[in-house]
């Protein structure tokens, strides 16, 4: 007896495995974003002077408050790459509402840290470009 592959079989393989390597991108890079926005809370908290004074922003927090908050979602964010890691769909669903923080919280601390806020911006859009495009195994992607 001989297995025979069909086209069907070997696309839908490579889709899962699309899928399996986007969402190992989306864990590696909320673990990488947390443990730098966790970095950026500690800096904060102890008010370092990497951080620019603005006197005249909208959203102006105290800077500890400012380290707080990205310690916080950091802390959040690589407990939530870690589920990433073990295909939960709760990590799915918090890995994108993270991000999104995460996005927010980095436009909001725009004028303290520009450059960074910039990057981590762009690391979370990729986070949740990742997790909303890759489809798990049985999600019901397989009749497209």
């Amino acid at each position: 007896m001989t297995a025979t592959h069909t086209p069907h079989a070997h696309a839908h393989s490579a889709r899962l495995q699309w899928a399996d390597g986007l969402t190992v991108f989306a864990a590696v890079t909320l673990m990488l974003a947390g443990v730098l926005d966790i970095f950026r809370g500690i800096m904060g908290i102890a008010e370092d002077d990497v951080f620019v004074s603005t006197s005249n922003y909208v959203f102006k927090f105290d800077l500890t408050g400012w380290g707080w908050i990205h310690l916080a979602l950091g802390v959040v964010a690589v407990l939530v790459s870690l589920g990433l890691f073990q295909t939960a769909k709760w990590a799915r669903v918090a890995g994108v509402a993270i991000a999104g923080l995460i996005v927010i919280a980095n436009f909001l601390s725009l004028p303290y840290y520009p450059v960074w806020s910039v990057v981590m911006i762009a690391f979370s859009g990729f986070i949740i470009w990742a997790l909303c495009v890759a489809r798990p195994a049985g999600s019901g992607s397989e009749g497209r």
